[in-house]
Order: C-alpha cells, then structure tokens, then sequence
C-alpha cells in the first residue's frame, strides 16, 4: 500500500497522524495537479514562517531560496492546469490541510534555536516524502505526458533541497 500522497508530502515531525492509505490507481492527473499544487503551497507557508521566525541567517537564507524555488515550480503546475483545462482536485478524504495546519501550529509553537531545528527537520522530512512520492505514486499514476515531464523536470530540485536542509542541520548541529 502507499501512503496518501498530499499527506506524505505534508509529513511534519510534530503530526503523529498516521497517513491514509491509497492505492496509486485511484489517482487521476487531477488529482496530480492538486496534490502538486498543495505541496508547493504548504512549503511556501512553512517557508515564510522559517524566513520571520528563523534564528540564524542561514535558515532564513535557505528559507526564502525555498520559498522562491516552490513559487515558481507552483506557477508552472497552475500555468500547465491551465493550459490543459485541468481544475485541480485533491483525493477524497484527504487530510493534507489539516495535517498541514497541525505542523505549522507546531512551528508556530517554537522559537529560537528550537524552531531552526524543528524547520530542518521538517524540511527533510517533508523533502523526502516527496522524492518518495514521486517515485513510487506520482510519476507511475500520471498519464498526461506533459504533466509527467513538468514532475520530472522539478523532481532533481526536491533532491537539492533535502540535500541542503540536512547540510544546514548538520552545520547548525541540529
């Protein structure tokens, strides 16, 4: 079974929810684009919290590369949906929004040192979910050829920026 896949791309280490499980064939490209769209937008916020929030210059540095980076892959998803008629639509029962809301409670709830490691840790465990998601979920349930080549062309940038967040912690002595 896969784990739901806007919940695993809204993992946090402070939600203890267990992910839904859903089988990669009830995904349309719809939900694709939705799943995409979400994603982007939840690093965004998590992004913009660490750029206000963050302690150290280089959390608030990395911060806002993410947020820039997920700002434009997020526009090219919303120009493709466009451009393909596409009306995004998350997964039934999803529970990715509430998920998300939870972590950036938890965010919210921490300041200093404390926040720039439960950034981090967020960041790696969110990165990660998604470079899982892509390989085992997205990727095998897209059939828009377009929409597999924008997955595609983003997913090296995820890599980089798992890579990033553990060399920042690590730095950090997170």
């Amino acid at each position: 079974m896969v784990t739901s896949i806007r919940t695993a791309l809204v993992l946090s280490l402070i939600v203890a929810a267990a992910p839904r499980a859903v089988a990669a064939q009830t995904l349309t490209d719809v939900n694709i684009v939705a799943i995409f769209d979400a994603a982007n937008t939840a690093d965004i916020e998590t992004g913009r919290l660490a750029v206000s929030r963050g302690q150290s210059k280089e959390v608030r540095e990395l911060a806002q590369s993410f947020v820039d980076a997920h700002t434009s892959v997020r526009q090219q998803g919303r120009d493709l949906a466009r451009k393909l008629g596409v009306v995004p639509v998350l997964p039934a029962g999803d529970e990715g929004a509430a998920q998300h809301a939870a972590a950036m409670a938890g965010l919210k709830s921490t300041s200093g040192a404390a926040f720039d490691q439960a950034w981090l840790d967020h960041e790696i465990a969110f990165h990660q979910a998604v470079i899982d998601a892509v390989t085992s979920t997205l990727l095998p349930a897209t059939r828009n050829t377009e929409l597999k080549a924008l997955v595609e062309k983003v997913a090296p940038a995820f890599v980089g920026h798992l890579e990033m967040a553990k060399d920042l912690r690590a730095k950090l002595g997170a």
